[in-house]
């Protein structure tokens, strides 16, 4: 189930992108495993430049390693989903596969608006990224919030400046240490 509504999703981004189909014809028939964890799940590309599952016993021309962290870095982080997977296999398909999918992207709102009206999936789109926004300050402020409280309130964290002293501090006795040392060995002579 979970892999039908993946395969969706991907041929519904493709249907509506005549380049990434035209990209992926060439490569009618091989196949491409995804990985993911402990799941896995094979396409093959279709006549049409879409995918079609298919057996997960059969070699894939591709296979493609996703972190495990991969839907949480979908959503906030593309850019480093994609620096993070690993591609093996057909070079050329491979490279095919990875410029599709890094140039990919899902218009929501244009989704939406054939749901809903254009009007109302401009206001809930806008609405969405406002309240990621809003989540993701939060979330910053809630770690200012902690980092600040373990360094002053309740001091478990050393606070960059005391590291600073410190290392400061380390630096003046090594050399104190040196100078010592090259008097003794003066007096020593």
């Amino acid at each position: 189930m979970l892999v039908a509504a993946a395969l969706g999703l991907v041929n519904h981004l493709l249907a509506g992108e005549d380049w990434a189909r035209g990209r992926l014809k060439p490569f009618v028939g091989q196949t491409a495993r995804l990985e993911l964890g402990a799941l896995s799940w094979q396409m093959t590309i279709g006549s049409t430049g879409l995918f079609v599952a298919s057996d997960n016993n059969a070699t894939a021309d591709v296979t493609i390693t996703l972190p495990a962290d991969a839907p949480l870095r979908a959503m906030t982080d593309r850019p480093s989903l994609f620096a993070a997977t690993r591609i093996s296999g057909a070079a050329e398909l491979a490279e095919s596969l990875g410029f599709v999918f890094r140039n990919l992207s899902w218009d929501v709102e244009s989704d939406l608006a054939q749901l809903v009206g254009d009007i109302v999936a401009r206001r809930l789109v806008s609405g969405g990224r406002q309240l990621a926004a809003w989540h993701q300050q939060q979330a910053k402020n809630l770690a200012l919030n902690l980092a600040e409280y373990f360094t002053e309130e309740n001091p478990t964290i050393a606070r960059r400046q005391d590291v600073s002293d410190f290392c400061a501090e380390t630096s003046g006795l090594q050399e104190a240490l040196a100078r010592l040392e090259t008097r003794v060995a003066l007096l020593e002579r």
